[in-house]
């Protein structure tokens, strides 16, 4: 009787630990948060894995009255998240005297819409200049100068060396953090982007006489760990000035060094009050060819600096590949190079090219937590529902038939289970490995097994592994068949069933069971509509 009484007691003990832990715990399970299991990342929302099937805004969209055409096309897409930005020349006009309307009608709007948001902190940098500061700021510019060139001339470009722009932009990113804070308690904003593309056009470097001064002095510690230099190829570990450390890479490095440590500032200063995550944004540069700046944005989150950028901005949780590039080799090299056990992938704006859509699969496969084209409101132009349907079906099509299960393809990105191919340019069959299976997919149409390719290279299948002979397909313009690998090699097979459908609230519904010319002949076949099958295999 003694040991039932000690073992209830023992229970009743451990019940109360754990509510009251997960009572204390409730504001940070609710809070949207990044996490990182074995090298895979998972943005929670709610407390259970999101995925951004997101569309961003023209620049100049945010703005009340052009709203109605965002939230139109938001709807269009099938989107589950507006990406957005909010100007810090309007939210501060006046020095130390905010306003928030404009951040209250995203808010009411979006959970009208039920959508989540994406706020876009335009402020010291959007696409490498400060055209978003304040009139106050830009009327005074011997306090907020620009980046001096080279030569003396003045860029069109902050200068990431100056602590009274530093300053200013912590108080106003503060104040929005403190205001979300306040209003947001429903979690309608999931992420923030803290900048916009930040780094300098038309110079390495700010060659000031302030920044000069901090050239010539010693290279931060932190830069100077085996782990970096190896990222960056860096082999000699002396301690030195810029110059005499990084020698023909100092001017790059400085700059980049000095824009991340201030944009990191402002998001450490943003996440005390209010610890959303942050990610900053990145104009890409060539990822094959090594290119030399000032052929880019020089001191941005490039591939060749990430290293550095996680070294010095440890409060940005991830650095997010901005895809405008053309070719499918340059494409999906960015996608590798930004899938890091320390990054999580993000790709917050792609061109809105038809082309382009077909690398969410690719971003999913790589463990990426969401895509979003860029530009998808009409952005006041004379443009009819049909041209606005057409301009984002390529996307739409896509998110249409993930919007149904897109927590169930979150939580299967974050366990690894998701796999995908898309056409490359010359149209080449690829083959992907499955453990039992392989998978062949040819790209375009196909009759008889001969096939027709893509006109472009739009051709996209999704591959998700629930069991070893079991599977989930989503694609278009593609044709895919298998074969028996391992134990099973050279063994005869079968489909055992193919059913095409579509999810419900995470739910399959069969629509019909495929068989005959659907499945023979190298199929089944994917058409123009984003089809979703479940496919079961047998060896024989």
């Amino acid at each position: 009787m003694m040991m039932k009484r000690q073992f209830k007691y023992f229970l009743l003990l451990i019940f109360l630990a754990f509510g009251i832990a997960s009572t204390a715990q409730t504001p940070d399970v609710k809070m949207p948060r990044l996490v990182t299991t074995n090298g895979r990342h998972a943005l929670l929302v709610d407390g259970k894995p999101f995925l951004i099937l997101g569309g961003q805004a023209h620049n100049s969209s945010a703005w009340p009255g052009m709203l109605p055409q965002v939230w139109k096309a938001i709807d269009k897409l099938h989107a589950n998240t507006l990406e957005v930005p909010i100007y810090w020349e309007n939210i501060e006009p006046e020095q130390n005297r905010f306003n928030f309307a404009v951040i209250d009608t995203l808010l009411a709007q979006a959970r009208q819409h039920n959508k989540k948001l994406v706020l876009l902190w335009f402020a010291t940098w959007k696409n490498g200049s400060n055209h978003y500061m304040p009139a106050w700021m830009k009327k005074n510019a011997s306090k907020y100068p620009n980046t001096t060139g080279l030569k003396g001339k003045l860029i069109d470009s902050p200068s990431p060396n100056v602590n009274a722009t530093l300053d200013a932009d912590i108080a106003a990113f503060k104040a929005v953090m403190g205001h979300l804070k306040a209003a947001d308690s429903q979690h309608t904003v999931i992420m923030m982007q803290v900048e916009n593309e930040p780094g300098s056009w038309d110079t390495i470097r700010d060659y000031s006489p302030v920044a000069q001064k901090v050239f010539e002095q010693q290279v931060p510690a932190a830069l100077l760990t085996p782990a970096v230099l190896k990222e960056l190829k860096h082999t000699n570990t002396a301690k030195g000035t810029w110059q005499q450390v990084f020698a023909d890479n100092a001017d790059e490095y400085f700059q980049a060094w000095s824009i991340a440590t201030f944009i990191g500032k402002v998001a450490a200063a943003g996440k005390a009050i209010y610890p959303l995550p942050m990610y900053v944004n990145a104009a890409l540069r060539d990822p094959l060819t090594d290119p030399k700046p000032p052929s880019y944005e020089s001191g941005g989150p490039t591939d060749n600096v990430l290293a550095l950028w996680k070294a010095a901005a440890p409060a940005i949780d991830l650095l997010a590949p901005d895809i405008y590039l053309s070719g499918s080799e340059k494409i999906l090299k960015v996608i590798e190079l930004y899938d890091r056990p320390d990054n999580a992938l993000f790709v917050p704006e792609a061109g809105l090219e038809p082309e382009k859509a077909k690398y969410l699969y690719s971003v999913l496969a790589h463990g990426g937590i969401g895509f979003s084209p860029f530009g998808i409101d009409a952005n006041n132009a004379d443009v009819t529902d049909e041209e606005l349907s057409a301009s984002l079906r390529p996307f739409s099509q896509d998110y249409a038939a993930l919007s149904g299960m897109a927590d169930l393809m979150a939580g299967w990105v974050y366990e690894g289970k998701v796999s995908a191919l898309v056409e490359h340019d010359d149209h080449s069959e690829q083959t992907l490995d499955l453990g039992m299976w392989q998978a062949k997919v040819a790209f375009g149409s196909i009759d008889r097994n001969i096939v027709k390719p893509n006109v472009i290279s739009t051709g996209r299948v999704i591959i998700i592994k629930l069991a070893p002979d079991s599977f989930i397909l989503l694609g278009s313009l593609a044709n895919i068949t298998f074969k028996p690998l391992k134990e099973n090699s050279g063994k005869a097979w079968q489909y055992l069933k193919v059913e095409e459908g579509i999810y419900q609230n995470g739910t399959f519904k069969s629509l019909r069971v495929l068989n005959g010319d659907e499945t023979d002949w190298g199929g089944p076949r994917f058409d123009r509509r984003t089809t979703v099958l479940k496919v079961d295999l047998v060896a024989r």
